[in-house]
């Protein structure tokens, strides 16, 4: 039977995508995983691989419709129209490093020209490749390599480090051998699953590849249909250029007016990567050195008042300044806050809470509580067992907006932002409604912990429905943070202090006294929230603060 190629999931809240382009016409081969269309949704653009190798018998859907997730858009098949082959080693490389043709399932595939002699020497070496960190994730950039070419590993020991939108991590060895070959160098962003390295076991380490600065020109051809650096041209530049870019890159270029023939690109042959176009931005998407014609565009230019991307001013240069490119946290980030403020409709309110009653009591306990449980008690459960309870009673502050509709969430996944030397991170404490109050101080401790590590899952920092965030603990009064999207609403904790304050008693005589006050403030999308209920919720979690009854473990 032939293999459908379906619309592909491209995010939980993800239903639908266009096709953009057609990488491939009917009657054309393909290879598995070999670039097949383009697609664009709510949250990415994206090359789509081929999920056989065959014939592209049959395009159902056109470039421009769009459809719903697991629609068939089009058909593989082989010669003969039966099922397209399973993926083999029609793309490996020979030994030469080019890639050897496509060999039939019914035949065996010839031995290369300078195929070593096929003794125990030659115990098949296993790839190392640029894992999936998360159903939307489709690339990441290697930031260390912890081990160099020669070194032995074992199994599941950390071999590199990776960044990624939503997780740095340390990534395990997927086999015991000798480091042979580094193929992807440190600071390189790749595609998932492009091979970034070679190991090999027992005496085929002997045949590895020996020089480690090849980086990734060193990788076969066949490996550059899963790179980023993959041919993917596009006009977007003048008449008569060619400006070699993805459809990450060109969706950036449109959404910040940028006309990419300014931008330099640093991958193959001039392309221009993620990274080039944030860090071109970054610097305040200055015109690029000259390094073309400077024949006229065909276009009457407009004057330079009209680009709503150029700067007000050109930043002060001093002799002495240092100019550093953003890392990959702080460019995603970046992008994130500035995407953030463009969808959401921002209002924050601060409400003013008076701890003086679980201070006490966290003074009291603090010393027994941590004996007995093994972990410190901190005001963060305090305060994240308010929210979770109002929470419940107003949902609302748990929605998001999707499309023209809202959508309620079942559960409430808390994110607690974290801070790291190196960036801002939030994982994400899952159905925290189901836990107590100790259950949450844990994974509070735990998932800190872990962020600071490296040791994150990417399902722990997805999916949040509402994130606590506590700059307060630098000292500051309050603050007005950006909503982490696509939730709808974000509290930020201010610093404790003492302060006089006005206190009633039961009979309404006035005093001053000494209070331990602290600012909460919630920012809200007033697209979904509207004043009177985020007042409301501040109310409730004020309330529960206050007035504190519940056991603690």
């Amino acid at each position: 039977m032939p293999t459908d190629v379906i619309m592909p999931q491209m995010g939980e809240s993800i239903f639908e995508g266009t096709i953009t382009k057609w990488l491939k016409k009917q009657g054309d081969a393909v290879q598995q995983d070999e670039p097949l269309f383009e697609i664009s949704t709510d949250k990415v653009d994206a090359e789509i691989p081929s999920p056989a190798a065959g014939v592209l018998s049959e395009i159902k859907i056109t470039e421009g419709n769009t459809v719903q997730i697991n629609t068939v858009v089009g058909v593989i098949s082989d010669a003969s129209g039966q099922s397209a082959p399973a993926k083999t080693a029609a793309v490996a490389p020979d030994a030469s490093g080019n890639a050897a043709p496509p060999t039939p399932a019914s035949s065996p595939a010839p031995a290369p020209a300078a195929a070593p002699p096929p003794a125990a020497a030659t115990a098949a070496p296993t790839d190392v490749i640029m894992p999936q960190m998360g159903e939307s994730i489709f690339e990441g950039t290697i930031t260390k390599w912890l081990k160099k070419p020669g070194d032995t590993v074992q199994q599941d020991e950390p071999l590199f480090e990776i960044s990624t939108d939503k997780v740095d991590a340390e990534i395990p060895s997927p086999a015991a051998g000798t480091l042979s070959e580094i193929k992807v160098q440190a600071g390189t962003t790749v595609q998932i699953n492009t091979v970034v390295a070679t190991i090999s076991v027992g005496d085929a380490a002997v045949a590895a590849p020996a020089a480690p600065q090849a980086g990734i020109q060193a990788a076969p051809p066949a490996a550059a249909e899963a790179s980023p650096e993959a041919d993917n041209d596009t006009s977007d530049g003048e008449p008569g250029e060619r400006v070699r870019s993805s459809p990450l890159v060109r969706k950036i270029a449109r959404e910040n007016n940028l006309d990419l023939s300014k931008v330099p690109g640093t991958g193959s042959a001039g392309r221009i990567t993620k990274e080039d176009i944030l860090g071109f931005l970054a610097k305040g998407g200055a015109a690029a050195p000259a390094v073309k014609s400077a024949a006229p565009p065909a276009a009457t230019p407009a004057p330079a008042a009209a680009k709503p991307q150029a700067p007000a001013a050109a930043p002060v240069v001093t002799a002495g300044d240092e100019l550093v490119p953003l890392t990959r946290m702080r460019s995603i980030i970046a992008q994130r806050m500035v995407d953030s403020k463009r969808t959401s409709a921002h209002v924050h309110t601060v409400f003013k809470i008076d701890m003086s009653r679980i201070v006490r009591m966290r003074e009291k306990e603090k010393s027994k509580y941590e004996q007995r449980n093994g972990v410190k008690l901190t005001y963060m459960p305090f305060l994240s067992r308010a929210v979770i309870a109002t929470l419940r009673k107003m949902p609302i502050v748990n929605a998001s907006m999707e499309g023209d509709a809202i959508r309620y969430h079942k559960n409430i996944n808390l994110g607690i932002a974290v801070a790291l030397d190196w960036g801002l991170i939030v994982p994400v404490i899952r159905q925290a409604e189901d836990k107590s109050f100790l259950g949450i101080a844990r994974a509070i401790v735990d998932l800190a912990e872990r962020a600071r590590a490296k040791k994150l899952k990417p399902e722990e920092v997805a999916s949040g429905t509402f994130t606590i965030t506590n700059p307060g603990i630098f000292g500051e009064q309050f603050g007005t943070p950006v909503i982490n999207q696509p939730e709808s609403a974000i509290l930020g904790v201010g610093g404790l202090f003492k302060e006089a304050t006005v206190v009633t008693d039961e009979n309404g005589s006035d005093s001053l006294a000494i209070r331990s006050i602290i600012r909460l403030t919630l920012g809200f999308d007033h697209r979904i929230i509207d004043g009177a209920d985020a007042g409301r919720f501040m109310a409730e979690v004020k309330k529960y603060l206050e007035n504190w009854n519940e056991d603690i473990g």
